[in-house]
């Protein structure tokens, strides 16, 4: 398992993220991604942080943990969230803590 960081996503803003659900690569956007307040806890490996990802389906797709791929950042396990909708599609998000 890998031990992402703030920076391993922050220089890849705007850039498409393949997600598989149920085997199709579905795309996700990067729109966001920023530090979270610190909270302290003995032997804590990161600080926290939270992406966000966009995406155009007209559909909702549920919270659940997604197999994601990413050209620079390989294959990993995202715990993605719904939070919003707006004019181009549906904002998931992703805490890292």
């Amino acid at each position: 398992m890998q031990l992402f960081r703030l920076d391993h996503f922050a220089a890849h803003l705007n850039e498409t993220f393949k997600v598989d659900i149920e085997n199709e690569n579905v795309l996700f956007v990067l729109v966001e991604a920023r530090p979270l307040p610190p909270t302290p806890v003995a032997g804590m490996l990161r600080e926290p942080f939270s992406l966000l990802f966009r995406n155009e389906a007209a559909i909702l797709f549920p919270q659940r943990t997604y197999g994601m791929k990413h050209d620079a950042l390989g294959e990993f396990g995202i715990f993605l969230v719904p939070i919003a909708r707006d004019r181009e599609g549906f904002i998931y998000q992703a805490v890292f803590n």
